[in-house]
């Protein structure tokens, strides 16, 4: 006699919680499912005034990171004084080291937001939750970063017998003589500064906040500005404004324009990206 075919098991509830999707016979979660917020191009107005909500109920804390700004910028002056065409270039750097800077703003805006009252070394210790993605994150901005110097100096090299000091490549970028040199440099800046600014604009807030790699958030960033770039190029349009008018007197506004558009950064990822498990699968919004 022949044995009967053994009926296959139906997982119990305990064992249903171990099936990886594939096991489950689903397709993996994609970052492309991910439900993106259609967002008004009054949007960065309300970041601004939440951000400088967050930075007034913990000013101890948005000012500590405004000092760090503050010395972030003196240290590069004063590391590349003889060395003109490497400051122009890494002053690019803001945008590498700035977004990571924040990210203590970021979980202090994340706890105003739990109902908690913000810690100071939580806030300090905030990127050992997430090392691993963050590390292969910094790593792909600075490749970028890397670029993006590098062409400076081909741009300097190729324009200039020997590179001018600070006050001379200063009047280089202002000189109508120096057209050709003005435009391929501001051309290859904004190039540069556009992906950077596209794959970070909530790539950290948003690896901060959940389970997610390096790659997903860059992504999700990259959708958002490549599906709503009004409001994407607005929002970076005052970023660019307000930063470069609080550098203006020897840094010092940053101060407190750094920390605001910190904690106003966190408001955009959270306006912008739609929670964990909501709408996966669905539609995006935007």
């Amino acid at each position: 006699m022949t044995e009967p075919a053994a009926r296959p098991v139906e997982p119990t509830a305990s064992t249903a919680s171990k099936l990886t999707p594939e096991d489950a016979g689903q397709p993996p979660p994609s970052v492309f499912n991910i439900r993106l917020n259609t967002l008004p191009v009054s949007a960065p107005l309300r970041w601004l005034r939440l951000g400088w909500q967050d930075f007034r109920r913990a000013p101890v804390i948005g000012l500590f990171y405004g000092f760090c700004f503050i010395a972030m910028g003196w240290a590069l002056i004063t590391a590349f004084e003889y060395a003109p065409a490497w400051v122009l270039g890494l002053s690019a750097g803001f945008l590498l080291v700035g977004p990571f800077l924040c990210l203590g703003l970021y979980q202090t805006s994340r706890r105003l937001g739990q109902g908690q009252v913000p810690d100071f070394g939580d806030s300090v210790m905030a990127w050992d939750q997430r090392l691993s993605a963050l590390g292969i994150f910094g790593f792909l901005l600075l490749v970028l970063e890397m670029l993006w110097a590098r062409s400076s100096l081909v741009i300097f090299a190729v324009t200039f017998d020997g590179m001018p000091d600070f006050k001379g490549s200063l009047m280089a970028l202002v000189d109508p003589q120096n057209i050709e040199f003005i435009v391929a440099y501001v051309i290859v800046g904004g190039i540069f500064a556009s992906m950077i600014y596209a794959v970070s604009v909530v790539s950290i807030p948003m690896i901060l906040d959940r389970q997610t790699d390096a790659i997903s958030a860059a992504l999700t960033s990259l959708r958002l500005v490549l599906t709503q770039p009004g409001v994407m190029i607005v929002w970076g349009a005052t970023i660019t404004v307000l930063v470069t008018l609080a550098m203006l007197p020897w840094f010092l506004g940053l101060l407190v324009v750094g920390p605001v558009i910190g904690h106003a950064s966190w408001h955009a990822y959270r306006e912008a990206v739609a929670p964990a498990g909501d709408g996966q699968g669905d539609r995006e919004a935007a």
